[in-house]
């Protein structure tokens, strides 16, 4: 059972002037790492904790890209491993891209390609996508709640712990809180906590983050054979 560390989330505490110092601090620094963003690459780990079973039902691995494209950032994860916990992890390629609106995923195994397409909701997810990878702590501001958790530190790596609630009722249905934990040196997210209204939750470790001037076209695309299946799910 997988379940320390995904225990019911406590309220912030109240915020001292320190605090606020704190929380100013690191605004700062994601609003100058967003001033010079244009891409970005990092491996990663995503834990999904089901609050039912009390325990991580869910382990991706891999490797993620974001780039900004004029006004919009694209986003594609490369998923090498994929299992129901830590103990059954296979080896499992997918390939999610968002971009243009869309999120398509592709699955080699059964070489299909799952679309979705966004619609008026592809800024929500954006504004997601950005959290700690090109968006500035203004508009952090804007779109959450911002609380200072306190310091904390990630392999090593000093962070600053920030609650996130989401202003908008409408975000508030898909997750009642968000915990960053930014790279106090690089403004940029090194660990990110999504919890769902009924308390599950995912976790998103990042590591080997390597931020780029620019990174290849090829990436942003799906490698698929001319047999290639594509499905749009409605609802």
């Amino acid at each position: 059972m997988l379940c320390c560390g995904f225990l019911d989330i406590a309220e912030a505490p109240a915020q001292t002037p320190a605090d606020s110092g704190a929380l100013d601090a690191v605004l700062k620094k994601m609003d100058a790492a967003a001033s010079g963003f244009r891409a970005i690459q990092a491996d990663f780990e995503w834990d999904q904790y089901e609050k039912v079973i009390d325990e991580v039902d869910g382990v991706q691995t891999g490797t993620i890209y974001y780039r900004r494209a004029g006004k919009d950032i694209e986003m594609k994860a490369d998923i090498k491993m994929d299992g129901s916990s830590l103990q059954t992890l296979k080896q499992e390629p997918k390939y999610v891209l968002f971009r243009g609106g869309k999120i398509q995923m592709y699955q080699p195994k059964i070489d299909q390609i799952t679309e979705y397409d966004l619609g008026k909701n592809s800024s929500d997810f954006e504004s997601y996508l950005v959290l700690g990878f090109g968006g500035s702590g203004q508009d952090l501001l804007k779109g959450f709640e911002v609380t200072y958790v306190g310091p904390e530190k990630i392999d090593g790596v000093a962070t600053g712990e920030l609650q996130l609630v989401p202003r908008s009722e409408r975000l508030r249905n898909n997750f009642k809180q968000i915990f960053l934990w930014i790279d106090l040196e690089r403004g940029i997210s090194l660990q990110q906590k999504f919890v769902q209204p009924q308390g599950d939750s995912r976790l998103a470790k990042y590591s080997s983050i390597r931020t780029k001037e620019k990174l290849p076209d090829d990436i942003f695309r799906l490698k698929t054979t001319s047999k290639t299946q594509t499905v749009s799910p409605r609802g």
